[in-house]
């Protein structure tokens, strides 16, 4: 089969037999199983001996933590974003060293309720969600010498600031911000952990995004200042581009037919005034329908858009069209009375005139 640029797909038949998923587990009865059962709980009760939660890593320090996310981005509202992400935060506890024949204990949610963990949130999320189902979406790491992967799937509606002038032809910038709400930049520093380009992996944008084309993302780091401290600020921007196709069919196309149609009066009788008063009027409440409904799926903003001057003019030309009609026939009236012999007589009386007495 080919497709698009003469690409060539092969079509592969695979026969799966569906059955039900019966996870695999080591048989209990064997002394191996048992002694690695009895060696890791010995590692996490050694972890957790003495541990206090309450304190962060590195207590009197600086501590350093690394994020990467995984994002897929849809669009919630016209002012606001919703981002499924994939958040992932790292970073090292010394007291969570051991000694062990394995490098790396991978746990599970239960775990991360028992240690420390960074108290990052959304700086301009006004809803966040975290899954649930059918366990915590959570999965914690912990490596020989201390570092730990802390990974959560979460869904943040955040605050996009956008400006409207040149809509639906508008570019914006989406940001997602995030930090530590309770630690200051001398207590907890944050840092990307790969380069700005990898450190956010959008997937599946052309699929999620349906009004918009994602040109690309960049990150970065900022500083706050408030009247408890300065905190560190980790950004994301998402560069977007609206699509213009929906409009153009929902709003400019009907808006330039009908200006058409507002013409084809002109192209009637002179005389037949209720035709054309039936063209005007129509194509005027048409244009007010238009424009009522194209204003109802933006914001309420104080500011014409760039398609309320295109309506606008298209309005104009309407509204002349039954205006100029009416002002020609009126004063066609006024200035004689046209019963439609005047024309016939004038010729009349051009060819035959009168004997001059």
């Amino acid at each position: 089969m080919v497709g698009k640029g003469g690409d060539v797909f092969v079509c592969v038949c695979v026969c799966v037999c569906v059955c039900p998923c019966v996870p695999v587990i080591a048989d209990p009865t064997t002394d191996a199983f048992k002694n690695n059962i009895t060696l890791f709980t010995r590692i996490l009760d050694r972890l957790l001996d003495g541990y206090d939660n309450r304190l962060r890593p590195g207590l009197g320090g600086k501590e350093s933590l690394g994020f990467i996310f995984h994002d897929k981005t849809s669009l919630d509202a016209v002012d606001g974003m919703e981002y499924n992400v994939f958040f992932r935060q790292s970073w090292k506890d010394e007291r969570l060293k051991f000694d062990g024949p394995m490098d790396i204990l991978r746990l599970n949610n239960l775990m991360a309720s028992k240690i420390w963990t960074p108290d990052t949130f959304f700086h301009n999320g006004k809803k966040s969600v975290a899954h649930n189902m059918t366990m915590p979406n959570k999965l914690l790491r912990i490596q020989d010498d201390g570092t730990l992967l802390y990974t959560m799937r979460l869904t943040v509606h955040a605050e996009c600031p956008m400006h409207l002038e040149d809509f639906p032809m508008d570019f914006h910038s989406c940001p997602l911000k995030f930090g530590s709400y309770a630690y200051t930049m001398s207590e907890v520093t944050y840092v990307w952990t790969s380069k700005p380009a990898d450190s956010v992996v959008v997937e599946g944008e052309s699929s999620r995004l349906n009004q918009y084309d994602l040109l690309g993302q960049t990150v970065g780091q900022e500083t706050i200042k408030s009247s408890t401290g300065e905190y560190t600020v980790m950004t994301a921007h998402f560069h977007l581009k609206r699509k213009i196709g929906y409009f153009v069919i929902q709003t400019y196309l009907p808006c330039i037919m009908t200006v058409i149609l507002s013409q084809v009066s002109f192209w009637l009788n002179r005389e037949s005034v209720p035709a054309r008063t039936v063209f005007g009027v129509t194509t005027v409440l048409t244009m007010t329908t238009l424009s009522i409904s194209a204003r109802n799926s933006l914001p309420k903003v104080a500011y014409a858009t760039a398609m309320d001057w295109f309506i606008a003019v298209c309005y104009a030309f309407v509204f002349s069209a039954l205006i100029e009609f009416a002002t020609v026939n009126y004063f066609t009236k006024r200035g004689w009375a046209w019963d439609g012999k005047s024309i016939v007589n004038d010729k009349v009386m051009e060819a035959y005139p009168p004997p001059i007495a």
